[in-house]
């Protein structure tokens, strides 16, 4: 009614049109409340919320060079808990802050507490978009990420995304102002601004949680690229890996993972009288080619504190030091 009455009063030189539209509203209110547009709309919804989370979870294995995605059973129970877990997170810090405000008031007397809470008041936003920002970096990969990694990088990301969005809402507020008319169209193309900025400031907080986890490979001399060894040089380091996994597989021994394969290739550079580290990204490289050949199986299990292991995937008496040079040498697109 309240709406009804404000639209008449804005077209109060024009009420024929103000009716018209004001009944066309209305039908269209009546035909949602036969629950088939507000079903349709709750399905498109969930759908696209699911894409939105599944398009995150993407980009952020593809950060972590993470190729395996969750199952099917654990992308629903991990999406499912955080549907339920998100409104709670959202309503207890909306309580905290309400609560502390009307704290705020009662302690505005007071010399020491008052300020002290007007800090805290001001100071929350920061502390629970960090807080958000931490849990996304550490739980949305389909991999191990470390709290210390996650940790700066999100409060990082938390205090630029929340000073951008000041800056925001200021100026949706200053363009609002402005122009009645052209400052409606002005807040499309701002609030796109808005996505795209929060988007860079999201992708950005991740790269540095990667790089942060793997820092000594970023401060070697090797080269950053993997595409800077040479051919034979990922070739004796693909056999010494196969060597050493079908050494463990036939003495019964536990499977490597990839940061002991590193350790192990580390270990065999410093016994031959190198001082250079093999960085992670060139074992996750070869690892993946070797998969890609059938050389390597990766036993993945379906828990994400787990850390996957490779095992021959051929019989031992197969992979030979040829063949893998044949199928490497044959590894990608023929033209």
């Amino acid at each position: 009614m309240y709406i009804e009455d404000w639209f008449r009063d804005l077209l109060s030189s024009q009420p024929d049109a103000a009716e018209t539209i004001i009944g066309f509203v209305n039908s269209y209110l009546v035909h949602t409340k036969k629950g088939i547009f507000l079903g349709i709309g709750l399905l498109f919804m969930l759908w696209t919320t699911l894409m939105l989370i599944s398009n995150i979870e993407s980009a952020f294995n593809d950060i972590w060079h993470v190729k395996h995605p969750r199952s099917i059973f654990r992308t629903i129970t991990d999406y499912v808990s955080l549907f339920f877990l998100l409104p709670i997170f959202l309503v207890v810090s909306s309580g905290l802050s309400i609560w502390v405000t009307a704290l705020q008031d009662q302690l505005s007397d007071v010399i020491v507490l008052g300020p002290i809470m007007t800090f805290f008041i001001e100071l929350s936003p920061y502390i629970l978009l960090s807080a958000g920002f931490v849990c996304l970096y550490v739980f949305m990969p389909n991999t191990k990420v470390k709290f210390s990694s996650a940790l700066w990088p999100g409060v990082l990301a938390g205090i630029c995304m929340q000073i951008f969005q000041m800056v925001y809402i200021n100026s949706q507020i200053w363009i609002s102002n402005y122009n009645a008319i052209y400052g409606s169209f002005a807040m499309i193309p701002f609030f796109l601004l808005w996505l795209q900025t929060s988007w860079i400031i999201c992708l950005m907080g991740a790269e540095l949680t990667y790089c942060k986890q793997n820092s000594e490979d970023f401060f070697s001399n090797e080269p950053s690229e993997t595409s800077g060894y040479s051919f034979n040089t990922r070739l004796e380091l693909s056999w010494t890996i196969m060597e050493h996994i079908a050494e463990r597989f036939s003495n019964g021994e536990d499977a490597y993972t990839a940061e002991e394969i590193k350790e192990m290739l580390n270990a065999d550079v410093v016994a031959r009288g190198g001082s250079k580290k093999i960085p992670m990204k060139l074992v996750d490289n070869l690892l993946s080619d070797l998969q890609d050949i059938h050389f390597l199986a990766e036993l993945v299990h379906d828990e994400k504190g787990d850390t996957a292991r490779y095992l021959p995937n051929e019989a031992l008496k197969n992979l030979t030091k040829e063949e893998l040079y044949n199928r490497l040498s044959n590894l990608g697109v023929k033209i």
